[in-house]
C-alpha cells in the first residue's frame, strides 16, 4: 500500500474524518467555532443561576434581553461562516461589533470570554481566503500528478561538449558564433 493508494478500505471512522477534514479545510472553520462558543457565554450568564451551599447567586440584569439576543446572533454568524462562505467578511465584521457591544450589555462580555472569543472568530473570518486555482500545483504535487509544463520546467538543460549548460554560460556567451571564443584574461572575444 502506497501514500497514493485511495483509502477504500479504510474503515467507517477514517472515511468520516477525512470527509470532515476536507470539509474544514473549504471554509473558516475555527472562526465559525471561535464566534459559535463566543456566543454561548454571552447568551448564558444573564440567565444563570449559580448555587453556593444555600445561596443562590442570579446572575439577571435588566439587559437580558439584549445579551440573549447577541448570543443567538452570534451563534447564527459562526454557523454562516461555515456554510455561507461567500458572506464571510460580513460575518466577520459583525462578530466583532457584537463582541464590542457585548461589552456594555452583556456582564462585560460573558464576563470577557465570550467577547475574546467572538473577537478572533470575526478577525479569522475577515482574513480568511478559498483556495485559488493557483493552489491547484500544490494539489497535483500531493496525489503525485505533475503537469507537463512543471516536469519540463524542472528537466536538466543540455549540456554541450565541455560539459557546460546553456543555462549555465554566461550571457554574453549565449549568442556568439561557434568560432568566437574568449581567450584573453580580460573576458574580450576574437573571432577565428
Amino acid at each position: 500500500m502506497s501514500a497514493e493508494t485511495p483509502v477504500q478500505s479504510a474503515g467507517y471512522f477514517t472515511r468520516a474524518r477525512l470527509r470532515f477534514r476536507d470539509w474544514r479545510g473549504n471554509r473558516p472553520f475555527w472562526a465559525g467555532l471561535f464566534t459559535l462558543l463566543g456566543g454561548v457565554p454571552i447568551a448564558y450568564f444573564p440567565y444563570a443561576t449559580f448555587k453556593l451551599g444555600n445561596m443562590s447567586l442570579a446572575m439577571a440584569t435588566t439587559a437580558g434581553a439584549g445579551s440573549l439576543i447577541i448570543g443567538v446572533l452570534l451563534v447564527t454568524l459562526g454557523l454562516t461562516m461555515w456554510f455561507q462562505q461567500a458572506t464571510r467578511v460580513f460575518a466577520g465584521v459583525a462578530a466583532i461589533v457584537l463582541g464590542l457591544v457585548s461589552l456594555v450589555v452583556s456582564n462585560i462580555g460573558g464576563f470577557i470570554v465570550g467577547f475574546l472569543l467572538s473577537l478572533i472568530g470575526g478577525a479569522l473570518s475577515v482574513s480568511w481566503m478559498p483556495n485559488d486555482a493557483s493552489d491547484e500545483g500544490a494539489k497535483a504535487k500531493r496525489s503525485g500528478r505533475h503537469s507537463a509544463d512543471a516536469k519540463e520546467a524542472t528537466a536538466p538543460a543540455e549540456a554541450d561538449a565541455a560539459g557546460t549548460t546553456e543555462a549555465d554560460a554566461p550571457e554574453s556567451d549565449q549568442h556568439l558564433p561557434e568560432s568566437a571564443s574568449a581567450d584573453n584574461g580580460n573576458g574580450g572575444y576574437r573571432a577565428d
